[in-house]
């Protein structure tokens, strides 16, 4: 497979450009060759949020995410395969990929709520400190994304709830599908850390909330987990679903395994990526992008 890497003189070019021309950036996002969001039924879309919200590691290396160029780098191998539909990130991502000119005819999401910051007293309180859907919709964004960690024994859920409502509804407004994430979390008794909660009835019921939301769901589409019953899951709602990554785990097998039983429910349309295939533990992001692809497609020529 072919690939632009990030070639010393690009690097220096973006740098330039974001000091040199600021607009630039803004132009080439909304200027860009669009595509329709589905061509086969299908998605496969790579997620590079994190570090808006102070995530910036994996396990084994706590800090690999805050080398943006590294990032843009497997950000640009997982753009140029032809099973990749997209991607999704902050502003600040998607406008160094406007400019390296790798979002043309891909889909381009942007994140919305990134206020709850990793281990921060207030991260359940997830305030919409990214995109707006006006912001999505002016700068010719393809759609939005919400997370919606549900924590019973914290009050920022409450607020968190309402602003992934209103945020819903003013994508439905401009014609933007959304991708809600609904998550269960908790309070660590101990530590007072928010911690996903590993329960797949919580899951259930965090999906049929996130499904929910808002004066209308012809927007929205949900961004799950596989989770041990992804069938069980689903059946609360008629809703798209898109499967996330999330943190890689010590056995990657097991989690491509999980990918493939999710796709196999009616709801489950594809997937959405980021850490798991940006930063495999082998290091071959290629090869990572190329298995998930086939997961999503089965039938995609081979490169």
């Amino acid at each position: 497979m072919e690939y632009l890497h990030l070639t010393d003189d690009r690097w220096s070019e973006l740098i330039a450009s974001r000091g040199d021309d600021p607009s630039l950036a803004l132009a080439r996002l909304r200027e860009r060759t669009r595509r329709p969001l589905l061509r086969d039924g299908r998605l496969f879309i790579v997620a590079f949020d994190h570090t808006a919200r102070g995530a910036l590691g994996v396990p084994g290396d706590p800090f690999v995410m805050a080398d943006r160029r590294r990032a843009l780098d497997a950000l640009l191998v997982a753009l140029a395969h032809p099973g990749v539909d997209g991607v999704l990130g902050s502003a600040d991502v998607l406008e160094e990929l406007a400019l390296l000119g790798a979002l043309e005819g891909q889909l381009a999401f942007g994140t919305m709520n990134r206020g709850g910051l990793l281990g921060a007293e207030w991260e359940l309180d997830d305030r919409m400190t990214a995109y707006s859907a006006e912001s999505l919709a002016a700068n010719g964004l393809d759609g939005g994304k919400v997370l919606l960690r549900i924590a019973d024994d914290d009050p920022g859920t409450a607020p968190t709830l309402e602003a992934c409502a209103r945020a819903v509804d003013g994508c439905a407004a401009h014609g933007l599908p959304i991708m809600v994430e609904p998550l269960p979390y908790h309070r660590n008794a101990m530590t007072g850390a928010a911690k996903l909660l590993d329960d797949d009835d919580a899951l259930l019921r965090a999906v049929a909330v996130g499904a929910g939301l808002g004066g209308t769901s012809t927007s929205t589409w949900l961004k799950v987990p596989a989770g041990r019953d992804p069938q069980r899951m689903l059946a609360t709602t008629t809703l798209p679903a898109l499967i996330l990554g999330g943190s890689p785990g010590p056995d990657a097998e097991a989690t491509y395994d999980s990918w493939e039983r999710a796709m196999q429910v009616p709801n489950v349309r594809g997937l959405v990526v980021g850490r798991a295939l940006l930063f495999p533990a082998d290091g071959d992001v290629g090869a990572a992008i190329d298995r998930a692809a086939r997961i999503v497609r089965p039938d995609l020529p081979t490169t």
